[in-house]
């Protein structure tokens, strides 16, 4: 077994958005001699995959107040960093970088090459100008710390010693992204998944699979959400399912994923502003047959087709010839319809976990432990996740840039320490 011969002035533990983005800002501050260990055989690998091959890299929102209220676990603790990096600075920075950048509809924002490729070479490039390098497939098995440097240990038979030490390793579903926090005293909570669809076995749903709706309302005991909403081959998918899943994580972790969910199709009607839609229908197109033309806006016709249907209206029925019944079990269809949740399904994509680090654990001013001198976390090691939407790479960003900065500042005011 061999050993580097003089410490590292920092080492990162994980080589994705988070642990990338922290040897950048040290080392763009000043510092040398940085090293990031990757156990996979790629760096990045979330990145390249994010947002089908496009990258998200963050969200059209810039008041940290804001942008806070998009993470369930975080939202207080979060405010003070975000003051300090926010989505302005991240967009500024791959600007620097000669990335452009763009705005959606939905305030998610991807380069204009709508190639996570256009990311992962501006980081890279970034770290290589200013001297950080990295090895793949060297997995951190060991941590020790003796008189004040880090020791650790890995699966290509190397001891790295280390002065700092940046804990980046993603989620911590895995043994191998608990190890260092756990070998240096750090106690972690659970890990569950936050981004998922919902398993739905309804009739409803048969034969629908990729038709979506703009803007429905999800509510799941106290959980409710709001935004696109799409019917997939096995249930529910889509922004309004995958934030109430972040939301209800850990609740619907407790159920085993087996609850009742209610669906309003059309966002903010009420079966009563419902009702008087179709008394208008009544008055003004009394000849025309319910099923055949949707007068919602945002529901296609084959939803509306399938929902009169489990309202029990025939194909021959007309507006004028609506009973009472039927008019009311199609308002509760569309504003109001229960379903029974079986399950989840991981979204490969966006696949984040909650658990971690407790923020309570470290300063947030520099993301360094409070109980272990030069040991920072960032990324997705800590609990905090956020919705869909380019949040989660946001908090990767923001607390990478704060620990990078801290590393830096920490080993320059101990000149002599610095290599």
């Amino acid at each position: 077994m061999s050993s580097s011969p003089h410490p590292h002035n920092l080492i990162v533990i994980g080589g994705g958005a988070a642990g990338f983005f922290g040897a950048i800002s040290a080392a763009q501050a000043g510092l040398q001699n940085i090293l990031i260990l990757e156990r996979g055989p790629e760096i990045l690998t979330k990145v390249r995959i994010s947002g089908g091959g496009r990258c998200n890299v963050t969200h059209d929102c810039y008041d940290p107040r804001e942008l806070v209220a998009n993470y369930p676990r975080g939202v207080k603790s979060l405010i003070g960093a975000f003051h300090r990096f926010q989505p302005a600075d991240t967009i500024t920075w791959f600007e620097e970088q000669g990335v452009e950048l763009k705005v959606e509809s939905d305030g998610r924002i991807f380069p204009t090459t709508d190639n996570s490729e256009t990311i992962i070479n501006a980081l890279t490039s970034a770290a290589r100008e200013n001297g950080v390098t990295w090895h793949t497939r060297c997995g951190v098995e060991k941590v020790r710390m003796v008189d004040g440097i880090f020791q650790l240990k890995t699966t290509e038979g190397t001891t790295y010693l280390t002065k700092s030490l940046l804990v980046a390793t993603g989620g911590i579903r895995s043994k191998h992204a608990r190890i260092p926090a756990e070998d240096l005293g750090h106690k972690l909570s659970p890990s569950v998944p936050s981004l998922f669809t919902f398993k739905i076995e309804d009739y409803r749903l048969h034969g629908l699979p990729g038709v979506s709706v703009p803007n429905a309302s999800l509510r799941a005991g106290k959980i409710e959400t709001q935004g696109p909403l799409l019917i997939t081959h096995w249930g529910l998918s889509g922004p309004a399912t995958l934030k109430a899943s972040a939301w209800g994580a850990r609740e619907l972790s407790e159920i085993d994923y087996h609850f009742d969910l209610e669906v309003n199709w059309t966002g903010s009607e009420t079966p009563d502003s419902l009702q008087r839609k179709f008394a208008e229908q009544r008055r003004e197109h009394g000849k025309r047959k319910v099923e055949k033309r949707s007068i919602i806006e945002g529901i296609t016709r084959r939803l509306w087709q399938r929902l009169t249907e489990a309202a029990r209206i025939t194909e021959a029925t007309t507006w004028a010839n609506l009973t009472r019944e039927q008019s009311e079990r199609l308002a509760h269809e569309l504003a109001a319809a229960k379903f029974k949740v079986t399950g989840k399904s991981l979204n490969k994509e966006e696949f984040v976990t909650c658990g971690g680090v407790s923020l309570d654990d470290l300063n947030l001013k520099t993301m360094e432990s409070k109980s272990v001198p030069n040991l920072y976390f960032a990324g997705e090691v800590l609990d905090v996740d956020g919705v869909t939407g380019g949040f989660n790479f946001q908090s990767a960003w923001t607390t990478g840039h704060l620990a990078g900065l801290a590393v830096n500042e920490r080993l320059h005011c101990n000149s002599s320490g610095i290599v």
